[in-house]
């Protein structure tokens, strides 16, 4: 005995059956249930944003040649808790003060915070000094409390710097704490920030510099950047998510994508 589908599946039908009328909905509600999706996504964003992790671009060389112009990175948040620096603006002006399930930046972690003296923009910057420490500069060789930085020079490498193109010599520089990394040093020893100091860090403060030692507004300049407090800071970078060159490619020009691209540099840990 035949019997069919539509009958069992009652008046609503089933698939294949066109919605009756009653349960089609207006214009007006379908625009608010788009509008109320969109409004979701978007929360999600931001407390994603807020809490978890934030995209970061690099628009400057001062972090060369550890970051470039157009990479993109993620700075996790939970690392060092969370300030008023943690939102996203305008929520940053608030006068909101302190910080909560705060952690301590380690010496040789590269940090992205608020400089309140150059109208809370973000930036990106290698954490040299702690609380408490002496930093100086002396013919181009950073000393920590008195000892000189371990300092072994890499390479020369033609470079641009102030806009020109120079060689320009690489070192490797060994924190006391065993972190590594490369500086370059666009004037050689003889930069306008190679002999400046001493400068005692503040407690809640920390020290920044720029591995792009000549080429770097960082805490060595008091009224650029200064100290920087526990308070302003954003959280430390983790890892590239997308790198393009940005000197040669606008991040607009799509369609040079492809040829600029540092393919390289995708997914790499930020060290």
């Amino acid at each position: 005995m035949a019997f069919s589908l539509k009958n069992l599946g009652g008046s609503k039908g089933v698939e294949g059956d066109a919605m009756p009328d009653k349960y089609k909905m207006t214009p007006a509600e379908e625009a608010w249930d788009l509008a109320k999706t969109i409004l979701i996504a978007v929360a999600i964003a931001l407390v994603l944003r807020i809490i978890i992790f934030q995209p970061f671009n690099i628009p400057s060389g001062s972090m060369k040649p550890t970051l470039l112009v157009g990479d993109f990175l993620i700075v996790s948040k939970p690392t060092y808790g969370y300030s008023r620096a943690s939102l996203v603006y305008p929520m940053t002006r608030l006068p909101i003060e302190g910080r909560i399930f705060s952690g301590q930046p380690k010496r040789g972690e590269i940090l992205v915070f608020k400089n309140r003296k150059d109208g809370n923009k973000d930036y990106i910057k290698r954490v040299i000094g702690l609380p408490g420490d002496e930093i100086r500069m002396i013919g181009g060789r950073l000393h920590i409390n008195g000892e000189a930085v371990k300092k072994e020079f890499v390479k020369m490498e033609d470079v641009l710097c102030d806009d020109y193109p120079t060689q320009a010599p690489s070192y490797r520089e060994t924190l006391d704490n065993g972190v590594s990394y490369i500086v370059r040093e666009c004037h050689g020893d003889n930069g306008r920030l190679d002999n400046v100091g001493p400068y005692q860090v503040p407690e809640g403060h920390y020290f920044m510099m720029g591995d792009n030692r000549d080429q770097s507004q960082d805490s060595r300049v008091y009224a650029q950047v200064g100290y920087v407090p526990i308070d302003d800071i954003v959280g430390r970078a983790e890892r590239l998510f997308f790198s393009v060159n940005g000197e040669n490619t606008k991040l607009w020009e799509i369609w040079k994508w492809p040829f600029a691209i540092r393919y390289g540099r995708i997914f790499n840990p930020v060290e």
